[in-house]
């Protein structure tokens, strides 16, 4: 991989004590850095086992990434018994229970479905994707009813072993230019993704106490393994996601008062107790949870879509974040990135820049990552007016 200091950026960098990691680590303790730090997400420059480094495609990008940017690895240590390659077990438990699964091709998707045998009956779930699309597309959640949840929770709980033997290759890829982050779900998200989401809405409104029952059970699980994961290695951030299934429209704030605040801070302080920082993620529109988010004592907030995607602008996202000392990271939106000339990408880069730059507490970065092959030349493109704008643009 190309060094950093190979670049204008990194000299620059260089010559003044300012590297990837102590900009983004200024940007999450409230200091001022040289620079806006710019981070490009999921496309993870330094880790050379991600996805994106592995395609052909990309390597234009990632080369550009990785000399420009502030990178953020994304790694997560594994449990000895992982089942699949990005989630915990079954339901955050590392018991052996038996899962059958078998894939077929159906058109142009691999069609992988699993079944589960719970103590209390088996349970169904199917996935597929695409070799050219990076995601996978829930085609039937393990829960179609209250009495499914019932069976999900039946498998015992056995707390998860943790193996970071592989986080010195990810340090010594990554060094100085930027950050190590773990993802974790918040218990209500876990609860909520066993079943489809309109099915999960029901769910939360029309047996309420059961959802409720049902999120405590998850909640005594992720802390546990949340626990053993900082007993195994403390990464420098933590990414919790799943907040946002639980903003307007779809459910009213009381339902985020009682059912994500105060299991994310819990989650929070337990990072921040061991030298952790951490970042709530949540799409969509946050204006009205924007408190309580803020109240779970997290360190960033990301991708904070601009209207109509969320509900708030920037600047207003940008003020109220600062006055309690959490950052920003975002709001740039792919789909400029896919569908704007570099000209307007520029212009985009300058205005976010001007609502969000002042004072600090801010990085640029896209609301999501590309994930279709080949590259669209478009979006590299734009990308790279992206990252060349927040250099231009970006000092302090």
């Amino acid at each position: 991989m190309p060094s950093l200091t190979d670049s204008p950026a990194g000299r620059d960098a260089g010559a003044t004590g300012w590297t990837s990691r102590r900009r983004l680590l200024a940007v999450l303790s409230g200091q001022m850095p040289d620079r806006v730090p710019i981070n490009t997400y999921e496309l993870a420059g330094r880790n050379s086992l991600d996805w994106y480094n592995q395609q052909p495609s990309y390597r234009g990008l990632m080369d550009f990434v990785r000399a420009h940017t502030d990178c953020i690895t994304n790694w997560n240590p594994r449990a000895a018994t992982d089942r699949y390659t990005c989630e915990e077990r079954f339901l955050c438990s590392d018991y052996p229970v038996e899962i059958e699964e078998h894939t077929d091709t159906v058109e142009d998707y691999q069609r992988t479905t699993r079944i589960c045998h719970t103590p209390l009956g088996d349970l169904r779930h199917v996935t597929q994707a695409k070799p050219d699309v990076y995601t996978t597309w829930q085609i039937e959640h393990w829960c179609k009813s209250v009495a499914d949840v019932d069976k999900a929770l039946s498998v015992p709980y056995q707390p998860a072993d943790y193996d970071a033997s592989d986080l010195p290759r990810v340090r010594a890829e990554l060094g100085e230019h930027g950050l190590v982050m773990a993802s974790v779900g918040d218990p209500a998200y876990l609860a909520a993704d066993l079943m489809s989401f309109q099915d999960y809405m029901v769910w939360a409104f029309e047996e309420t106490d059961h959802f409720a029952r049902a999120v405590a059970v998850i909640a005594e699980r992720v802390m546990e393994n949340l626990r053993r994961q900082l007993d195994c290695c403390v990464l420098d951030l933590y990414r919790i996601v799943g907040p946002e299934y639980f903003t307007p429209p779809y459910l009213p704030p009381s339902f985020f008062e009682r059912y994500v605040l105060p299991h994310v801070r819990d989650m929070v302080n337990l990072i921040h107790s061991r030298g952790g920082k951490a970042r709530i993620h949540s799409h969509g529109k946050v204006g009205r949870v924007l408190d309580m988010i803020l109240d779970t004592g997290c360190d960033g907030l990301d991708p904070c879509e601009a209207p109509p995607d969320g509900d708030i602008a920037l600047d207003e996202v940008k003020l109220r974040c600062q006055a309690r000392g959490v950052s920003v990271w975002g709001n740039f939106a792919l789909k400029r990135l896919e569908q704007d000339t570099p000209a307007q990408i520029r212009a985009e880069v300058r205005r976010v820049m001007d609502q969000a730059k002042a004072g600090g507490g801010f990085v640029l970065m896209p609301t999501a990552a590309p994930i279709n092959l080949p590259l669209n030349p478009k979006t590299e493109a734009n990308y790279r007016a992206m990252i060349e704008a927040g250099l231009e643009f970006g000092g302090y």
